[in-house]
């Protein structure tokens, strides 16, 4: 999707539980292991920058991607706040282009699950291999089948937090997509609430799958670890992270 509206401005309250300082030394160390050509560093659906200014900070030249306006402005505040030297630009992850070339690229949060056509998620991943310099590093992280049919599926969570609350609504899984609706309600003077709907979906990969558009794309399949460790993933794992090189 292009946007996310109300969802962009409560993002970071609603991924409170997300360390991103942990998640990008995760990143750092893995990277670290397979040694990219450079420094510079592509946070493909970078959201609203919170990885993208850990990645700076560790020393990378990052330039951050993401297909919503709302979600850049937020990045563009953070970075307003830190003056950190980020570029970020707004593209979609399938129409992905570039100045030059990049030494490494992450995508994480299983940002690559919210392209739910094959055809799209194939797409993404030639624009990716198209701008990896030679020996660059391309790591990501997404949901596995596991995750959405059995944890994710016909599940609600509920935010209540002071500035929002949130209803989030998982729909039942059909192969290996999931529907969400989000439901936002914002406090208004009146005392009342203002409520925004935001609705997206999910579609989770087996490895097969995954393999397959990866060699197509032209980039050679490294690893695979479960979430945050560098353990092979098991079969109840809920995240795979992929580690990948460039194929030229």
């Amino acid at each position: 999707m292009s946007g996310y509206g109300s969802f962009a401005f409560y993002y970071d309250l609603l991924t409170a539980n997300i360390s991103y300082q942990q998640r990008g030394g995760y990143f750092h160390g893995l990277l670290q292991k397979y040694q990219p050509p450079g420094p510079i560093l592509l946070d493909l659906a970078c959201g609203t920058g919170s990885l993208s200014e850990v990645m700076a900070r560790l020393g990378y030249d990052v330039i951050g991607v993401d297909g919503s306006g709302e979600m850049l402005m937020e990045a563009m505040d953070k970075k307003a706040r830190s003056g950190l030297d980020i570029l970020y630009l707004c593209q979609p992850m399938e129409e992905l282009d570039l100045y030059g070339t990049v030494d490494c690229c992450i995508c994480a949060l299983d940002s690559l699950n919210h392209l739910t056509d094959p055809a799209s998620l194939l797409a993404a991943l030639k624009r990716v291999a198209l701008f990896l310099a030679p020996g660059g590093v391309f790591l990501f992280d997404v949901n596995t089948p596991y995750k959405h049919q059995c944890v994710l599926s016909e599940r609600t969570f509920v935010y209540d937090l002071d500035e929002v609350f949130c209803v989030w609504q998982n729909g039942t899984c059909k192969d290996h997509l999931v529907e969400i609706t989000l439901d936002l309600f914002e406090a208004e003077e009146d005392g009342g609430y203002r409520r925004e709907t935001e609705c997206f979906s999910e579609r989770a990969y087996s490895h097969a799958e995954l393999l397959s558009l990866l060699e197509q794309a032209g980039l050679v399949f490294l690893d695979c670890f479960g979430e945050d460790s560098l353990e092979p993933p098991g079969p109840e794992a809920q995240r795979v992270v992929y580690a990948v090189r460039s194929g030229k």
